[in-house]
């Protein structure tokens, strides 16, 4: 399959904004919206220390032969080459967040972290922001899901950034059934956080993690995915959620040793992409369909275009049962 950097520029920096009246007032859970897997992946540090996400094993291999292993390392930790800002302009809407501390460092920074440290969590929620005040209609998903060297006091400060960051762009957690983007854009609010610990249960503007299910095949044969994405999507909540398809394909300890010098992006996804992206076209957001669908590598294909345009298909339907 030819690669090619599709969907780069700002051709969907405003497509929620553009959606016409009958999918603006439609539940935001029922309509189709692209999103990234490990949305941050795109800069990883190879000079830090090894994340605490990694199992004991590769940690000391990482110490043993510190150079020769981040090398590895980071073609298998990287699911994407484009920055928060080129995914927003890309049309990219839902964002996988993975966080951790650094435990040597003092203080309470936090990080973004998918075996290796990325940028720090303030920066990029900051690049987030200054998208979102020149695109005043777009709204994000940010879905904080996994938390590493992270106690009460990192969470706390974690939460604060996100507030003083966003300020009054947050949408408060409520029925999700109430959730359209008329109401949304009635709010000014641009910014939905999934914060799935504890520490944010009483924080009026962290949304539970149970309000956005994300189950996760875990295989890297791209036809069991399917049968797994299709099963989910059959059990997906009738109410009270969104609903996450992951379209990624995970690699396994031997995946990578057979694919050592390739990595993820060479050994596991361009092969399997055409299979995935057949399965994305063929999807129908509404009742019982695909909400967010998320992608490894978003600018390898149409992937973004490919999912907001399934939105015509509601259109579509609804002109119908009016005529």
């Amino acid at each position: 399959m030819k690669t090619r950097p599709a969907g780069i520029g700002n051709a969907n920096a405003d497509w929620m904004g553009s959606l016409p009246t009958k999918l603006s007032s439609m539940p935001l859970k029922h309509l189709a919206v692209p999103g990234s897997h490990d949305s941050f992946t795109y800069w990883v540090d190879v000079h830090a220390p090894v994340g605490p996400d990694q199992k004991t094993y590769v940690q000391y291999l990482a110490s043993m032969f510190s150079v020769l292993a981040k090398k590895v390392m980071v073609k298998w930790s990287m699911t994407q080459n484009l920055s928060f800002m080129e995914q927003l302009d890309a049309g990219i809407r839902y964002f996988d967040l993975r966080v951790s501390s650094k435990p040597s460092e003092p203080g309470k920074e936090i990080y973004f972290i998918h075996g290796l440290f990325g940028h720090k969590v303030r920066d990029g929620l900051r690049e987030i922001n200054f998208c979102l005040g020149r695109h005043r209609k777009e709204v994000v998903f940010l879905d904080f899901n996994h938390y590493y060297a992270m106690k009460a006091e990192h969470h706390h400060y974690l939460i604060l950034m996100l507030q003083e960051v966003f300020g009054r762009k947050l949408c408060n957690n409520c029925s999700v059934e109430s959730i359209t983007l008329d109401y949304l854009w009635e709010n000014n609010y641009q910014v939905i956080v999934f914060y799935h610990h504890p520490s944010a249960n009483d924080t009026p503007n962290m949304w539970p993690g149970n309000k956005i299910p994300a189950p996760w095949a875990n295989t890297t044969e791209p036809y069991k995915l399917i049968q797994f994405l299709e099963t989910t999507l059959e059990e997906r909540n009738k109410q009270g959620s969104f609903h996450v398809s992951q379209a990624i394909l995970t690699p396994r300890p031997n995946t990578v040793a057979k694919g050592l010098v390739w990595g993820l992006r060479n050994y596991l996804v361009e092969r399997n992409l055409p299979t995935i992206m057949s399965w994305v076209e063929a999807q129908r957001p509404g009742v019982g369909g695909v909400n967010i669908i998320t992608s490894d590598f978003v600018e390898l294909t149409d992937f973004a275009n490919i999912v907001i345009k399934l939105n015509n298909l509601l259109l579509c339907e609804r002109d119908g049962r009016s005529r």
